[in-house]
């Protein structure tokens, strides 16, 4: 770990907040947070400090004094338990693995950490479940999902993220039979309801929201199976009571269902890549649904999408040619605007300045502050100003230039953390987690 310098104050009235657990504190890329840098400058936001990492897609999450991080070396999984605003280990917790990606990406951890009651939940990419201690490390109970269940290795393993609800973590299991989704005992690990049969687990992660008065849990469900199969799950969170299926997914063997889900008041969109596109339902009271439009061409391959304002807003497309920032009204489907961003940037290769076409391509939005910061997949950050009129850059920087940049940025109490996931070019570093100052002056 390489400490850089220590973060300006904290803004007076700026309002923060943790960040627990995948999409933070809401399972959605929307941060209460206030008082930002807006004005990157020539150099870009400050770098308070890195750690070099091993191979990995995970985001960190954080609670409080403690930063929760995992990621692969050599052949042990390792969750790091770090000081936020310094980087300062606490502990690390490690096991061994020997989980080998087929496609030849990473074959690093891609769950992130949950934070919750004092206690850190982690779920590695061969479905090995952990429970350990918030300021110890100290294990406390463990699984391994995948043996247990005889849930047969994905694409890409694991990826889907545990949720919490109440006294209950909840996982998109994906058994064969059954089953789909199951709810443990969070502070034993014991089992306290299965459900469903029929689907896959996704590498999407399952999302909580109050709809007509009720707590609904909803998993994007489905990813390697033949014949392709796979969709969204509405279930009752306390006995894992399904409501309905629908299915949206891939006709191609070969693709994912990545993207979480998206609900706002009684409707729910689903989106996924592989020329699949997107679909938004309306959840009836009864507990049924009917499906209000589709468009084909919002197809979100890992990313989710950001609802302002009566609007859908992400990074669409398959591959990093076709990736194109796209605004869908949510009332009728239409797709009201889709840009590629793009423009020219002076990079150093082996010490010669080559000019190059940069884009965001497949990059994560984060709704906060009155505006969108965007991560893009090769590294950059910027601050956009999104409505149906169009896309507008208020700030631009490139913290590096690397590849697979695609675990979402976290934001906490002003400070944001980025997962650097491969070799750096420009400049020539290796892997990293870093932490840089967004508190304003």
């Amino acid at each position: 770990m390489t400490l850089h310098r220590s973060p300006r104050a904290l803004p007076n009235g700026a309002s923060t907040e943790d960040w627990p657990g995948f999409l933070g504190v809401r399972g959605e890329p929307v941060s209460r947070e206030t008082m930002l840098l807006r004005d990157f400058g020539p150099t870009g936001p400050r770098l308070l400090w890195e750690l070099a990492k091993g191979t990995g897609y995970s985001s960190p999450s954080i609670q409080g004094a403690y930063l929760v991080y995992m990621h692969r070396v050599g052949s042990e999984e390792v969750v790091e338990c770090l000081k936020p605003s310094t980087g300062e280990r606490y502990w690390n917790y490690r096991y061994a693995t020997d989980f080998e990606d087929r496609y030849g990406y990473n074959n690093g951890p891609r769950s992130s950490p949950v934070i919750n009651e004092g206690r850190v939940y982690t779920y590695g990419a061969q479905g090995k479940l952990h429970c350990l201690t918030l300021q110890t490390g100290q294990l406390v109970w463990k699984r391994d999902i995948a043996t247990e269940f005889s849930v047969p290795q994905d694409f890409f393993g694991v990826a889907t993220t545990p949720v919490i609800v109440g006294s209950l973590l909840i996982l998109n299991v994906g058994a064969p039979g059954g089953p789909e989704v199951a709810a443990f005992d969070k502070r034993t690990g014991r089992m306290r309801w299965a459900a469903g049969d029929q689907w896959g687990a996704s590498y999407a992660t399952p999302v909580t929201a109050r709809v007509h008065g009720r707590q609904r849990l909803f998993v994007l469900a489905g990813a390697e199976s033949s014949p392709p199969s796979g969709g969204l799950l509405s279930i009752d969170p306390t006995d894992g009571k399904l409501d309905f299926r629908f299915p949206w997914r891939s006709r191609s063997y070969e693709s994912v269902n990545a993207s979480c889900p998206v609900v706002t008041g009684d409707r729910v969109l689903v989106s996924a890549s592989y020329r699949t596109g997107a679909a938004l339902l309306r959840v009836d009271e009864d507990g049924g649904y009917s499906k209000l439009w589709e468009n084909s061409d919002f197809d979100l391959h890992w990313t989710t999408a950001v609802y302002h304002k009566g609007h859908f807003y992400a990074f669409s497309g398959r591959n990093e040619p076709d990736a194109k920032l796209t605004c869908v009204n949510a009332e009728t489907g239409q797709t009201v605007w889709s840009e590629a961003l793009e423009w020219r940037e002076t990079v150093q290769l082996q010490g010669t300045s080559r000019q190059i076409y940069a884009s965001p391509y497949r990059g994560n939005l984060l709704k906060v502050d009155g505006a969108f910061l965007a991560l893009g997949e090769h590294g950059h950050l910027l601050w956009l100003d999104l409505s149906p009129d169009g896309p507008k850059i208020l700030s631009r920087s490139r913290l590096f230039l690397a590849r697979e940049t695609w675990s979402p940025p976290v934001i906490s109490r002003g400070l944001l953390y980025v997962s650097q996931n491969s070799r750096s070019i420009d400049p020539p570093t290796g892997p990293r987690l870093l932490c840089y100052d967004l508190r304003a002056d």
